[in-house]
């Protein structure tokens, strides 16, 4: 898994499951951009990562195509290409389907989907034979909790974008999956005035087959492997990471 000056793109970089991704592939020798809307993370993103001079940060609001041309813009001032693209961006609004506004179902879906549409849209003319795009879906595209309808809905639409566009894409050798993650602990890679150190049960890793709740490197391993010419025989997959708890039968006592 050579990734050494490859040009990575992630959104949603700078805190959380995207944040271990940045990093990750940071360590790996690449060149790294990190999209994100909170300022105050990728700041502090770049004071963490001040050794690495391949780390290019980036404030966009992806839901924005404005936002995204001008972040193109910017990246093609020291890119000519970008080698993969990790569209993990992603936002939720649970509440009660009739407290759910109108407004709160758009910025979800436009945060969670139509932005990798967009990141796809602005992008292509930068993607060539070889690049791949992960998409960020979840495991909440198959089961559900009440009252995440937007969220759920979101991260079902962003398996079925993978798919088509493995397919729209495949003339261009162009590699697209997505990944869904289950349980992953991020609290403690949030930004520091929101960072918390997680409190798990033993019952919280004991639900899972692997033994233990999820991290967000395990996210990032995966990235790694999707992105990497040992995965070049996948396209339009979706790799569901979750320590087995999906497959998990449970009956009630």
């Amino acid at each position: 898994m050579d990734f050494k000056n490859k040009t990575v793109v992630v959104t949603g970089g700078a805190q959380g499951i995207g944040k271990a991704i940045s990093k990750m592939f940071l360590l790996k020798g690449a060149w790294v951009s990190s999209w994100d809307i909170d300022q105050e993370a990728l700041i502090e993103c770049k004071n963490e990562w001040q050794n690495f001079q391949s780390f290019f940060p980036c404030q966009c609001d992806v839901s924005n195509p404005e936002n995204i041309k001008n972040s193109v813009s910017l990246l093609a001032q020291k890119r000519h290409s970008i080698d993969i693209l990790i569209n993990n961006a992603g936002i939720s609004n649970n509440k009660p389907i009739e407290e759910l506004k109108p407004d709160d179902w758009d910025r979800v879906l436009n945060v969670n989907l139509k932005s990798i549409y967009l990141m796809v849209h602005f992008c292509l003319s930068y993607l060539f034979p070889g690049s791949v795009i992960i998409n960020m879906a979840s495991t909440r595209a198959f089961m559900s909790e009440p009252n995440t309808e937007a969220y759920s809905a979101s991260k079902g639409g962003v398996i079925a974008l993978t798919h088509a566009l493995a397919i729209s894409l495949a003339s261009k050798k162009v590699r697209v999956n997505s990944i869904s993650p289950g349980w992953i602990e991020t609290r403690d890679w949030k930004k520091k005035s929101q960072e918390e150190t997680p409190i798990l049960r033993t019952i919280d890793h004991q639900q899972h087959p692997a033994g233990r709740v999820g991290i967000p490197e395990d996210i990032a391993h995966a990235c790694l492997f999707l992105s990497s010419s040992e995965a070049s025989f996948i396209t339009g997959a979706n790799l569901i990471v979750d320590g087995g708890m999906t497959i998990k039968m449970i009956y009630a006592d």
